[in-house]
């Protein structure tokens, strides 16, 4: 075999391929890895947000959508009598909630679409991730914002800060508590007192009724749903909601994938013609070390190592690229916003394409340079 210095230096014999190379792979291997985490990412706060231990109940035939179900007033009462659900100071956890997507008008004067949930405190017994960073709970006139409420709104933080107001409609509400729900869609709301909300939109029913599990299971909360014919109610697993919500998104992971894919397919027959061009200029070099006793194959090792070493030159600027510029950076979408994380997987994917561009994009090439018998390829 040949010594990794010689496919080294051969490297370096050429530095305007081999920034070609380095670029080439550099760009493919970070779409790669923005694919894979923003995929990831959608997906895992998706997934966070629904928790197994929650039974959400919505209006017969709105199974697709909470925003557009329409449950009775009198169900929130009818889902607590519910034995073995979870209990909080006596209080049994079932939140009666209105969800609605409507644009708010910020002092900034930005308007912009915003997922907007009305509640009662009854809502942090069902949703425990939620904790208050700052100010209070939302009495009437007032709101409460996720952390991340600005990002998808278009706007900075301070401007979503305690004690500044907001418009929904032509009413001012004053927001008065910041709070968290780590990994979940819900750090994007703003959440208003459900009376409010429900006057402002003029309706006189909820979403939906949320019911956390104690002792219960989730038969015992579908019973009610066939209890209580005139509710016409449909009881679903809050995971199995999401998840749900998640394979409606996926015709656009698909879609990053196949930008990434059309984008890496682009790099490889870039990087076959400028490679084709370089070892065929090499045909005589190979013959000459074949002559001194060194296989096809060793020079097949070498050929492919040279490539190896550029593209992965190549992936570790990409990751340096990425660890700046996509680890941590917040993606909003319809429902909420997502922070990309280069773990693991994402960051073995982007290692994984650095070696196939390395294999795939060299290996033709390589083969057609060793081809040529002994003979001709010395008289080339």
């Amino acid at each position: 075999m040949l010594p990794i210095t010689y496919a080294i230096r051969n490297l370096f014999r050429d530095p305007a391929r081999l920034l070609q190379t380095v670029g080439g792979s550099a760009l493919v291997v970070l779409l790669v890895m923005a694919a894979f985490a923003l995929n990831t990412g959608m997906t895992r706060v998706l997934s966070a947000t629904g928790s197994p231990h929650n039974v959400i109940l919505l209006g017969a035939g709105s199974e697709e959508s909470v925003e557009r179900s329409e449950v009775h007033l009198d169900a929130e009462a009818a889902v607590a009598t519910i034995r073995g659900l979870h209990e909080t100071l006596g209080i049994t956890a079932v939140s009666g909630e209105v969800h609605y997507m409507a644009p708010l008008t910020l002092i900034d004067g930005i308007k912009a679409q915003a997922r907007l949930r009305g509640i009662t405190e009854k809502a942090l017994l069902v949703h425990p991730r939620v904790r208050l960073l700052e100010g209070r709970f939302p009495n009437p006139g007032e709101v409460m914002v996720g952390r991340l409420a600005h990002l998808k709104l278009g706007t900075t933080a301070p401007v979503l800060a305690l004690g500044k107001p907001l418009k929904f409609g032509s009413t001012e509400f004053t927001i008065s508590g910041i709070f968290e729900a780590p990994g979940t869609v819900m750090e994007s709301e703003v959440w208003f007192d459900r009376n409010d909300l429900s006057a402002v939109t003029q309706r006189d029913s909820l979403s939906c009724v949320v019911a956390r599990l104690g002792d219960a299971e989730f038969e015992d909360v579908a019973a009610l749903t066939f209890q209580r014919n005139d509710l016409e109610l449909v009881a679903i697993p809050e995971d199995a909601y999401y998840a749900k919500l998640a394979a409606f998104y996926r015709p656009i992971r698909a879609m990053t994938w196949l930008t990434a894919a059309l984008v890496a397919a682009g790099a490889v027959f870039g990087g076959l013609n400028t490679l084709y061009a370089a070892f065929a200029s090499r045909i005589r070099e190979m013959g000459t070390l074949q002559a001194v006793g060194y296989s096809r194959v060793a020079l097949l090792v070498s050929l492919l190592q040279e490539s190896i070493l550029a593209t992965l030159t190549g992936t570790l600027l990409a990751t340096v690229l990425a660890m700046l510029l996509l680890d941590g950076f917040t993606v909003p979408f319809s429902v909420g916003t997502f922070t990309l994380s280069l773990t693991p997987p994402v960051l073995i994917a982007g290692l994984s394409s650095g070696l196939l561009l390395g294999i795939v994009g060299a290996l033709p090439p390589a083969i057609r340079c060793l081809k040529p018998s002994l003979p001709h390829a010395l008289s080339s």
